[in-house]
């Protein structure tokens, strides 16, 4: 509670009523200082160069968010209030889902179907494949800032090593769900939609 809190940080439950006047104006201010102030617009135009090959777009863009939050309070609070249901961490991962998964699971859809791909919105399933490396590249900072476990030093090794692995299996994953999906033909002769 916001009672306890001020004791923590040595000051009044007045002083911090006087800032925030509600548990909800805090959280929305941790969010924005810890997760969205963080979060730099230049890493969408990373992701976004169609020119430059898919991997190396990843790579960049991964190199620079995962030392962005590789950080002890960054990962703390999220867990936290993600176990919490406090909504900072559904609010940041709908950003993510937004900005960089659902646009990697149509570039992905692009790979492994080629021209014929359908331009459409990433189904559940495309959009899993897609938010596969990120869920594995943020789980080397859970198992070091929430878990206390040695991981690398080299995040950068570890990042192009997990991209190669994604971009092998990745296009593979989209082309199965390709064929699992019923063509526009067989959906036209049975009636569903």
């Amino acid at each position: 509670g916001l009672r306890e809190l001020a004791q923590r940080l040595g000051i009044t439950h007045q002083n911090l009523f006087r800032y925030f006047p509600t548990k909800e104006a805090l959280i929305d201010r941790v969010y924005q200082e810890v997760y969205l102030s963080r979060w730099q617009p230049e890493w969408e135009s990373l992701l976004r160069q169609p020119k430059r090959p898919l991997e190396a777009r990843l790579t960049d863009f991964y190199k620079v968010y995962l030392h962005a939050i590789f950080r002890y309070d960054w990962v703390r609070i999220f867990v936290f209030a993600g176990l919490k249901g406090v909504g900072i961490s559904q609010r940041y991962l709908t950003l993510i889902q937004a900005k960089v998964i659902a646009p990697l699971a149509i570039e992905l859809r692009l790979l492994a179907e080629g021209p014929r791909a359908r331009k459409s919105a990433p189904s559940a399933e495309e959009m899993e494949v897609a938010w596969g490396l990120h869920g594995e590249l943020f789980y080397v900072a859970v198992r070091r800032w929430v878990y206390d476990m040695p991981v690398p030093d080299d995040l950068d090794g570890i990042i192009e090593a997990a991209i190669t692995r994604f971009m092998q299996g990745a296009p593979a994953a989209m082309r199965s769900i390709s064929k699992q999906r019923p063509s526009v033909k067989t959906r036209a002769q049975t009636g569903s939609k």
